[in-house]
């Protein structure tokens, strides 16, 4: 089994810290959650967990591949709350919104990327 990529440790060190912040504060998430999502505590909670279990399966060669995957499905799944966010941050108008919330968008294809060069490692 090759090594794993930097950008998937880096990527492995994100969800930790993402999914950390997720159980220590849903609150910050609350307010990207799309409107036809239920239960967005729940929901919140659940991402947080699960980003931290692909963070971890990505390190461990055994659970590479299928955490990569998951990892991926899992960034697809997230991308329609930063369109939110994105959507919001428009119109509000916040130029410094409107930059973080716009710069998460592409940010995601490197982003899976990452997450599939660790399934394939």
């Amino acid at each position: 089994m090759a090594p794993l990529p930097l950008s998937s440790k880096l990527l492995a060190g994100a969800f930790v810290a993402s999914g950390t912040l997720h159980l220590v504060k849903p609150n910050i998430y609350e307010p990207l959650m799309p409107d036809f999502v239920p239960r967005h505590h729940d929901v919140i909670v659940a991402s947080g967990v699960a980003e931290i279990v692909c963070a971890l399966g990505m390190l461990l060669p055994p659970t590479r591949r299928i955490a990569g995957l998951a990892s991926a499905a899992l960034l697809v799944g997230v991308f329609p709350g930063n369109l939110k966010m994105a959507d919001d941050a428009r119109r509000m108008g916040s130029p410094t919104f409107q930059a973080i919330a716009y710069s998460r968008l592409p940010l995601q294809i490197p982003m899976i990327q990452a997450a599939l060069k660790a399934a394939r490692s």
